[in-house]
């Protein structure tokens, strides 16, 4: 007797029925615009926004299996890849706000920080930055609201921003 086909345990066809489900959750959880983005077959689509409207636990969560049925005749590889780029979009962002944060951090604890700041980024109005900065750590000494300390986050994104869009000089 020969077997050409692969012989799946329960277990494993449980397991796979159970991330596809997941997915199916991950695909109500998305908001409409996106959803739009994703290629699905018509019921499926529909599955989704009627789960998205359903607000009893148990018809949730009868709608999220009926859609993680519909799943399985669905191929997911294109969804998944959709989502990942999606989550990497997201951890870049994230990654460049932390970026931002940590230069406001240094420059208003760190006296040294603003003219390593002005030679990376030497379109910067310095005098602006200086005042910001000045003002940020008054309001921070006296437990003032944040203000300046918001401004001057506002200010290092865009001049970080305007130094991204400058095309490189050769």
């Amino acid at each position: 007797m020969q077997e050409t086909e692969q012989i799946i345990s329960k277990t494993q066809r449980k397991q796979e029925m159970h991330e596809l489900q997941e997915l199916g959750e991950e695909l109500v959880a998305l908001p409409k615009e996106r959803l739009r983005q994703i290629e699905l077959p018509e019921n499926l689509r529909d599955a989704i926004i009627e789960a998205q409207r359903i607000t009893a636990h148990g018809g949730r969560k009868r709608q999220l299996q009926y859609i993680g049925k519909l799943m399985r005749g669905v191929d997911a590889e294109p969804i998944l890849q959709k989502m990942k780029q999606w989550q990497g979009q997201h951890a870049a962002e994230t990654a460049r706000m932390h970026q931002l944060e940590n230069w406001r951090n240094r420059l208003i604890t760190d006296a040294g920080a603003l003219s390593e700041f002005i030679q990376l980024h030497q379109q910067a109005d310095v005098q602006q930055l200086r005042t910001l900065i000045r003002n940020a750590q008054k309001e921070a000494a006296n437990n003032k609201p944040p203000k300046s300390s918001r401004e001057l986050f506002k200010a290092v994104r865009d001049i970080i921003a305007a130094g991204a869009s400058k095309p490189a000089v050769e």
